[in-house]
């Protein structure tokens, strides 16, 4: 049996993570009718790939933003139509002058009947638009 290995190649180094626990989205004074609410968390990752330009904090926010409208368009496939927590942990990688972003989105879905509660933004974004978050 032969072993192959790539020679030279690079792999993605961790510059910098960040990391927020699932936090309640609704606040205690929201009425709201919830009729079912799943017994785990729903996570999904997703890649950015910045190729050789330097990520801003800007580039955080969409990535962190852009995963959770994906995550939300899962549960809506699977019969849900909220999300009674959210967290995320956003890592940046870097190979040589090549940037990539990684977003773990997770939430609980639940389904509720009537008017849903006005979108609030993902828990504490503002961690992100700091330009030295990973220099």
């Amino acid at each position: 049996m032969k072993w192959f290995c790539r020679k030279n190649e690079q792999s993605w180094e961790v510059v910098g993570c960040e990391c927020i626990d699932p936090v309640p989205m609704i606040d205690d004074g929201d009425e709201l009718d919830i009729l079912r609410v799943t017994d785990t968390d729903t996570c999904g990752t997703y890649i950015f790939d910045l190729g050789k330009r330097s990520p801003q904090g800007s580039d955080y926010c969409r990535a962190v933003l852009f995963a959770r409208q994906q995550l939300f368009q899962e549960i809506v496939k699977n019969g849900y139509n909220m999300l009674l927590l959210e967290g995320w942990t956003l890592t940046l990688y870097r190979k040589g002058k090549s940037h990539r972003i990684e977003v773990q989105y997770a939430g609980r879905p639940a389904y509720m009947s009537g008017k849903a509660p006005p979108f609030r933004p993902p828990p504490f974004m503002a961690v992100l638009e700091s330009q030295h978050l990973f220099s």
